[in-house]
């Protein structure tokens, strides 16, 4: 077995209602003073202020930080450092979708001081301490509150990551019930996009694919595929919003161990040059980068088919592999998420720009189980237009 690293949150929490448990968690993990992050469409969800109630009546002084757009540019990270370090903030708590809470991680990591963001860009390049950290996710998509990562938009379209394990938080507490207001595309969008990551960090082409993140993977697919399309279509469903939320953040802990691959590296441009949504951008390519990847590696995605969608058992090996990607495509369908490129407005001349630009994602692309040149990135983009 090859040597291999996992890392994770120090402590997980999991419950409905866990929510009233925050400010007994913030006094014991960071003290009086906290900054919340979070983003204009939680502000309007009612949430904030009930958790900011809370830890107010808890004796516990709240900056709120409530700037946070999807996607987030450099400008909303290191003014969110500003807001902190004038409150003297003892901690961070993040509340929210995946820019909230990798936005909460760069902010408990820049407030001290030690190092600016520009410094961080990249793998492993974190040497100073954060300050204490608590996430709460309310999307059961990015599994964000267990990741050592954080991504950021730098100029106009291009991001950046910062990838260290000091990003991973002292906590994360997760409360399905703050999930039940998602509307249906957000809640298929961002279930797509975490069974992504259960399935690139099974395939993933890493050194550091490990047993743990493969076991963590199953698990999630299996959650995930049973109940996802119930959370599209009732979003009080308890037990599906449950199923998801954790099937979300178990896929978390597997991607940020055993890396996610070419899906991922050609959803980024997608997201940076017409602004969709991460989730839906992965959707989109979904399908046809597992199509092209099968041609030469199908095991890992005939091995895992079943997890998500029992029925195809009855196949094997490139058969159930092809079968798995239309099974997929048809998920996406029934959850209501666009079908292809064109649907999205993007002009079929943009492709090589497209192509190009994932290209640039070469953390990614490594992991990928199949080799991809920038031909096969335009070809399957034409697949997916």
């Amino acid at each position: 077995m090859n040597r291999f690293a996992f890392n994770t949150a120090k402590s997980i929490r999991f419950g409905v209602d866990m929510i009233d448990d925050l400010a007994t968690l913030v006094h014991t993990q960071i003290g009086k003073r906290i900054m919340l992050v979070t983003d204009p469409g939680m502000m309007a969800t009612g949430i904030v202020d009930r958790a900011v109630g809370m830890l107010r009546e808890g004796g516990i002084a709240v900056e709120l930080f409530a700037d946070v757009q999807a996607d987030p540019p450099e400008q909303v990270v290191l003014s969110a450092v500003i807001a902190a370090r004038s409150v003297d903030a003892q901690g961070i708590v993040g509340l929210g979708g995946g820019s909230s809470l990798d936005v909460a991680k760069l902010v408990a990591l820049l407030v001290p001081g030690e190092e600016s963001l520009a410094d961080v860009y990249g793998v492993d390049k974190v040497r100073g301490r954060r300050l204490p950290l608590i996430l709460v996710p309310t999307t059961a998509g990015t599994g964000s509150e267990v990741t050592p990562i954080s991504i950021v938009t730098t100029g106009e379209n291009q991001k950046m990551g910062v990838v260290s394990p000091e990003l991973l938080p002292d906590i994360a507490l997760l409360d399905p019930a703050l999930t039940y207001g998602l509307p249906p595309h957000i809640t298929a969008a961002t279930g797509i996009d975490a069974m992504v990551h259960a399935i690139e960090a099974f395939a993933s082409a890493s050194p550091n694919n490990n047993p743990l993140s493969r076991m963590l993977a199953t698990q999630a697919l299996t959650l995930m595929g049973r109940s996802l399309l119930k959370a599209v279509e009732d979003g009080s469903d308890t037990a599906a919003r449950s199923d998801m939320l954790l099937g979300s953040m178990l896929a978390g802990q597997a991607f940020a161990n055993s890396p996610v691959a070419a899906v991922h590296a050609l959803a980024y441009p997608l997201g940076g040059h017409f602004h969709i949504p991460h989730g839906l951008s992965n959707a989109l390519v979904l399908p046809h980068v597992l199509r092209f990847n099968i041609v030469t590696s199908p095991g890992p995605y005939a091995e895992l088919a079943p997890y998500a969608f029992p029925e195809l058992s009855a196949l094997e090996g490139q058969e159930r592999a092809a079968a798995f990607c239309e099974k997929l495509e048809e998920l996406s369908r029934a959850c209501g998420l666009q079908p292809n490129l064109r649907a999205m407005n993007i002009p079929q001349d943009m492709l090589p720009k497209l192509a190009s630009d994932a290209m640039n994602q070469t953390r990614l692309l490594v992991n990928n189980p199949r080799p991809v040149s920038v031909e096969d990135v335009l070809s399957i983009y034409r697949a997916a237009f």
